[in-house]
């Protein structure tokens, strides 16, 4: 009983509860009069805030006459169209109503708030969702497949052995080809490297050493000479360093729980049909005949 006391959805299912009753009891006997409209202080009153928002400055008398004609035009309107069956099989005004069915549930969901052990729990469960990528800070220099033709097995061969001479890399930029893309990438995430070189180079980088020039590294503009000085594994952060983006997840995960469940005990009131398929001619004919 302690544990279900504690459990966040029990404290939500209690609060759905009490805000529907709320809401009866706050509405029992408000329902309009038949014929009789009444424009309230309180609509007044958001009608003149509705307008100072919207325009800086109070309405003028004749302003706010013609905001109230406006909402009992459309008090008419609504009832009619309701006695009339118009709000019936509406799609808008039956995911407005939904909508705000959900906002009941969310605002139900929001009051929940998660302890420092409830977010690391959940960070632990989620680590894609918040795992720091494996990082490089390496140089490239381009060569044009295209420019080389045949030789280019043997001009990359000889460019590797001067670059990795003592000193010999000392302006690099200028002896590979022109690239559109920078010569020096400093802390670049894997996903990023993907974006801008593709995939086989990403994976290729990942096994490359660290301190010389190696290659050629197939690229999505051709081969890369490359010479990382810098990598960072992959890793889980710790809470302090992701608590805004966890709590942001955890957040709207609960939300979706609560919604899920808060929907799940209003459809325990229903029984559900789904109506078969109208039968074909043809069906029709091969059940008579049977």
């Amino acid at each position: 009983m302690k544990r279900i006391l504690k459990e966040p959805l029990f404290h939500f299912l209690v609060l759905g509860a009490l805000l529907f009753a709320g809401y009866g009891v706050l509405n029992r006997g408000t329902a309009p009069l038949p014929g009789r409209i009444v424009v309230s202080q309180g609509q007044l009153a958001s009608m003149r805030e509705a307008f100072l928002r919207t325009w800086q400055r109070p309405p003028t008398g004749e302003e706010l006459d013609g905001l109230i004609q406006d909402r009992v035009r459309e008090e008419v309107y609504c009832r009619e169209a309701m006695a009339l069956g118009l709000d019936r099989d509406d799609t808008i005004i039956r995911r407005r109503l939904r909508q705000k069915m959900e906002f009941i549930s969310d605002d139900v969901a929001d009051q929940a708030q998660p302890t420092d052990a409830e977010l690391n729990s959940f960070l632990q469960a989620h680590p894609d969702k918040f795992r720091v990528e494996q990082q490089f800070t390496f140089r490239q220099l381009y060569l044009n497949p295209e420019k080389h033709g045949t030789n280019l097995a043997g001009d990359a061969a000889q460019l590797l052995a001067k670059l990795n001479q003592p000193g010999g890399d000392a302006g690099f930029a200028a002896m590979g080809d022109p690239f559109m893309l920078d010569n020096n990438f400093t802390a670049l995430s894997a996903s990023e490297i993907t974006k801008q070189f593709g995939k086989e180079f990403t994976a290729k980088l990942g096994g490359l050493q660290s301190g010389h020039w190696q290659g050629p590294v197939e690229s999505g503009f051709g081969v890369q000479l490359v010479c990382i000085s810098e990598r960072t594994d992959a890793r889980l952060p710790a809470l302090a360093e992701v608590r805004d983006a966890v709590r942001r997840e955890w957040d709207n995960a609960r939300r979706l729980e609560a919604n899920q469940k808060f929907y799940q005990d209003l459809l325990k009131h229903y029984t559900v049909t789904i109506e078969p398929p109208a039968a074909t001619e043809k069906e029709k004919k091969l059940a008579v005949a049977k």
